[in-house]
C-alpha cells in the first residue's frame, strides 16, 4: 500500500489508516530532525566571523573583491566580475576562485587558509547561497 505524495486532495481522499500512516511518517521525521542536531557551521557564520569576512571582502584581500564584484552585505558595485547576489556562489565554490583564481580573477596566494575560509563563508551567507 502507497501513500500518495503528490496530491494533498488524494491524501485527503486517502482512507483513515493512509493517513494515519502518512501522520505518524511526519511525527517520526520530525523527531529525528530534533534529535540528530545540525552541524555548528549549518547556520552560517556568527556575526563577528560575518564582520570579519566582510572586512576581507572590502579592503582586506588586494586587490578587494569588492572592486570587482557586487555584494549588498557588503555595500559593493563592482562591475567586472559577477554579481554574487545573483550567482549566489557556496563557500567551497568561492573558496576555489579565492585560492586558484578563475577567468581574469587571479588567486589571491597572500590570504592564509583561515582568511580564505572566513571570506568564502562570508561570500556564501551574505549572497544567500543554498
Amino acid at each position: 500500500m502507497s501513500i500518495p505524495t503528490k496530491h494533498p486532495r488524494r491524501l485527503r481522499r486517502a482512507c483513515p489508516a493512509q493517513r494515519a500512516g502518512a501522520a505518524a511518517s511526519a511525527a517520526v521525521l520530525a523527531g529525528l530532525l530534533t534529535a540528530c542536531p545540525l552541524p555548528a557551521n549549518a547556520a552560517g557564520p556568527d556575526a563577528a566571523a560575518m564582520e570579519a569576512g566582510r572586512a576581507l571582502f572590502t579592503t582586506g584581500a588586494a586587490p578587494a573583491c569588492a572592486v570587482c564584484h557586487t555584494l549588498q552585505d557588503a555595500g559593493a558595485s563592482g562591475a567586472i566580475g559577477p554579481d554574487l547576489d545573483e550567482l549566489r556562489p557556496e563557500a567551497a565554490r568561492v573558496e576555489a576562485a579565492v585560492r586558484n583564481g578563475i577567468g581574469v580573477m587571479p588567486a589571491f596566494e597572500a590570504l592564509s587558509d583561515e582568511d580564505v575560509a572566513t571570506l568564502a563563508a562570508y561570500v556564501a551567507a551574505a549572497a544567500g547561497a543554498q
